[in-house]
């Protein structure tokens, strides 16, 4: 081996003790195995975070006083609400968790992210329903149609799991903004 090979591994090992700018400068914590944490949706989804204004069923549940909660005003984006009804099918009428959350989905097709969703807590059915430019994901979107409609009764309440036991059901048809009428049986069990 010749000397000044050995007197360059020398150098280079004692800068890189002494810091001597071929390390890394930057603070970074050691990864640790320690459990994922559930994501904070209340920063995802606002609405949550303050209680759940303006998601409350249209039709009083059971104890709840008579008469509609007024709708909540209209965030940016264009379009009227779409209003209808909620049905479960005979056949799965027990099976609706007590405490679940029902989850109202606006997707501009029959499969990507949803637009708009209405959250509605410890749903009772038959129900209406009005999802409108109050309920866009992104607030700045236009609410143009048309729409494909979906329905989930959520056990667990959380909008990124589909377990077992939930219930769904969609409309047939891809529905407008301003369309009324809307009948969506929720007769599938996940």
């Amino acid at each position: 081996m010749h000397i000044g090979s050995v007197v360059g591994v020398g150098v280079l090992l004692g800068a890189l003790s002494l810091g001597g700018g071929l390390g890394c400068d930057r603070n970074i914590e050691p990864f640790t195995d320690d459990a994922v944490a559930e994501p904070d949706l209340g920063r995802i989804f606002p609405e949550a975070a303050q209680g759940d204004q303006g998601m409350a069923p249209i039709m009083p549940g059971p104890g709840e006083s008579g008469g509609a909660p007024a709708p909540p005003q209209a965030r940016s984006g264009s379009g009227e609400a779409m209003r209808g009804t909620l049905r479960v099918a005979p056949a799965l009428a027990g099976s609706v968790p007590e405490g679940a959350i029902l989850f109202v989905i606006a997707r501009m097709g029959p499969s990507g992210p949803p637009t708009a969703v209405l959250r509605v807590p410890d749903p009772t059915f038959p129900m209406s329903f009005a999802i409108g430019p109050e309920h866009l994901m992104i607030e700045q979107m236009p609410f143009q149609g048309p729409f494909a409609i979906t329905v989930r009764v959520d056990a667990d309440g959380n909008a990124m799991t589909r377990n077992p036991g939930d219930l769904q059901g969609a409309a047939l048809t891809p529905h407008s903004p301003g369309d009324s009428g809307i009948a969506i049986e929720i007769d599938e069990v996940l």
